[in-house]
């Protein structure tokens, strides 16, 4: 059984690279196929045990929550209309009553101040963090397999991939000090480092399992890049006191938050349905065979 048993949902953001489609909708909702975003990290986390569920948001958000919650007037019509399967699709999408919290971020002031903001909610728990902008298909998912190692590691446990070295910079990067199999133990982290000063190649990416001190430490530290209170920053102040690792964990990661990156989800996660593989490989071949078109 899962130690972890709450988890925290930064959502608060604007969605800026997605305008216009997001003026009105928030980006966690944007579709991936047939389910929005944030359906895909509630799942995982689900999966991993997690029991309780803080949303991290902003005003005009309400979306978020009413996809979590139930639709009376929808799930009449679909079962006057004998649509069963709907039906069963729509309950798995219901939180049960009370396990979802939601906290407002006033103001975009970082990720970490974002965090911060669901410490009277957690307590004095192990929680985890999950970026709903990060996808990440796995055939066990990254939170069951993080959950598991924080299990026999304890302190901070933070998911990690190896990017390519000019890639480092666009990251928080792992100063590794050893490594055991798939967890990366480490003396903190280096945010957004030069290539040259880059002290390894594995990035820090949408998936924490924190420690409770962490909050102590983001109420201390100043703010750092951008201006703003840094994840990394209370994590890498935390990190002589606890034990900070790094999991590589088994599965592809989607960056969602570009365009190119959410593109990139869909036609993966379209690849998977059976229904749909066919026309989508059909449609690319034809497309990338048309005159003009250049491989990238």
């Amino acid at each position: 059984m899962s130690h972890v048993k709450i988890a925290v949902f930064p959502v608060a953001g604007l969605g800026t690279r997605f305008l216009p489609a997001t003026k009105a909708v928030p980006k966690e909702m944007l579709p991936l196929l047939d389910r929005p975003l944030i359906e895909y990290a509630v799942e995982e986390a689900r999966d991993a045990g997690i029991e309780e569920f803080v949303f991290v948001s902003a005003p005009g958000k309400a979306a978020l929550e009413r996809h979590f919650s139930e639709a009376p007037e929808l799930e009449r019509k679909l079962e006057a209309g004998g649509k069963t399967g709907l039906l069963q699709t729509l309950a798995r999408t219901r939180l049960p009553e009370g396990a979802l919290s939601v906290v407002h971020q006033p103001a975009p002031l970082g990720l970490g101040h974002a965090v911060s903001l669901a410490r009277d909610v957690v307590g004095s728990r192990p929680f985890a963090v999950l970026l709903p902008d990060d996808v990440i298909r796995a055939p066990k998912g990254c939170l069951a397999q993080m959950v598991e190692a924080h299990a026999g590691h304890g302190g901070h446990v933070l998911a990690t991939m190896e990017v390519r070295p000019e890639e480092v910079s666009s990251y928080g990067i792992l100063d590794v000090e050893k490594v055991s199999g798939r967890l990366a133990t480490a003396r903190g982290l280096v945010e957004k480092p030069q290539t040259i000063a880059a002290p390894s190649r594995l990035a820090v990416v949408g998936r924490y399992v924190l420690a409770p001190s962490v909050f102590a430490r983001l109420a201390e530290i100043p703010p750092g890049a951008g201006g703003e209170i840094q994840l990394t920053d209370a994590i890498n102040a935390d990190a002589g006191e606890v034990p900070v690792a790094g999991y590589r964990f088994e599965g592809e990661r989607f960056d969602c938050g570009s365009v190119a990156g959410y593109v990139e989800a869909c036609l993966a996660f379209a690849m998977e349905r059976p229904e749909l593989a066919g026309r989508i490989r059909a449609s690319l071949m034809r497309r990338l065979s048309a005159p003009g078109v250049q491989a990238a």
